[in-house]
C-alpha cells in the first residue's frame, strides 16, 4: 500500500507533482463535491481502501487549496 501523505505539502506534491493534476478551481470543486457525497459509490471506495481519518484530511486539504484561490 502507497504511504498517504501526512501534510497539506506533501498531498499538494502527489497530487500536482506525482499525479501530473492541475489543482484548477474546477477540479477542486468536483473532488469536494464527490468527497462529500458519503453513500456515493466512489467515496465509499476512497473510505474503504484510505480510511475515514484520511478522507477527512483529504477534503480540509482540498478546502484549503480552494481558500488559495480565494486568497489570489
Amino acid at each position: 500500500m502507497a504511504e498517504l501523505p501526512k501534510s497539506y505539502d506533501e498531498w499538494k506534491h502527489c497530487i500536482t507533482v506525482k499525479c501530473g493534476i492541475a489543482l484548477t478551481q474546477d477540479y477542486i470543486h468536483q473532488r469536494l463535491s464527490a468527497l462529500s457525497k458519503i453513500n456515493d459509490h466512489s467515496t465509499a471506495k476512497f473510505i474503504e481502501m484510505w480510511g475515514l481519518e484520511h478522507h477527512q484530511r483529504t477534503i480540509e486539504w482540498f478546502s484549503q487549496a480552494a481558500n488559495e484561490f480565494k486568497a489570489k
